[in-house]
């Protein structure tokens, strides 16, 4: 049973009152906790959800990229407008985030650290991104696995990644970004009756795949397009 199960059936577990007073006590103090994280996550998820429409409504291309959640994007939207000086360019904002190379070489070895500078909350916003790539993006992988090849250590690679999203990132910000739509394509499955697993198992994905490309957590324009034409011949 993983720990937020145990929590909920600790929230609502029922408390004999024929029991040893100690042991009443120690369960009403647990009771009480497992019930405040409950409330806990539950006034959590309310406010991702008033965070993700804010981020969105400013900035949909930012929150559209893949693996840039609503903290991620309000956390890079936040240096951003707190720094406009700064975004003259997309090295200048790399800088701003304390992602630009520097060079650390030694001898005949030619090579840059990472930087210690910067806002490093936007740094923070980078690395997660990034981690978060590295495990489930396929042109990631295929990119960390060429650079282990070429002999680049993992720090070497994480400040690769980091500097090529703020690359990305200063586009967001800088030039505005439309979105493909993707609200028709729950609607247009649900009136054909078909399932998610269905569906995921004609287009050759995972079910949680074409959910999240449904409620537009997941961004991916081709799939999207070739989701749409499947459904409207199906």
């Amino acid at each position: 049973m993983g720990a937020e199960k145990r929590i909920k059936v600790l929230a609502c577990v029922q408390i004999r009152p024929d029991r040893d007073p100690i042991e009443r006590a120690i369960l009403l103090s647990l009771k009480t906790l497992a019930q405040r994280c409950v409330e806990l996550q539950r006034e959590r998820d309310k406010l991702e959800i008033e965070l993700d429409a804010m981020v969105t409504a400013a900035n949909p291309g930012l929150r559209a990229a893949y693996a840039i959640g609503p903290d991620t994007a309000a956390q890079l939207l936040l240096t951003a407008g707190g720094n406009p000086e700064r975004l003259r360019s997309e090295a200048a904002f790399a800088a701003l985030c304390g992602v630009s190379p520097i060079p650390a070489s030694s001898g005949k070895v030619t090579r840059h650290r990472l930087s210690r500078g910067g806002d490093r909350a936007a740094n923070s916003a980078l690395y997660r991104i990034a981690l978060v790539r590295m495990s489930s993006d396929q042109r990631t992988k295929d990119y960390v696995a060429r650079q282990r090849q070429a002999g680049r250590s993992t720090a070497e690679i994480m400040r690769l990644l980091k500097r090529a999203i703020a690359r990305e990132v200063f586009r967001y910000l800088s030039t505005p970004v439309v979105v493909p739509a993707v609200d028709d394509l729950r609607p247009l499955r649900q009136s054909k009756n078909i399932t998610l697993t269905t569906a995921a198992n004609e287009i050759g994905v995972w079910p949680i795949t074409i959910s999240e490309l449904e409620r537009g957590i997941r961004r991916d324009d081709d799939l999207a397009q070739t989701y749409r034409a499947w459904l409207t011949a199906a």
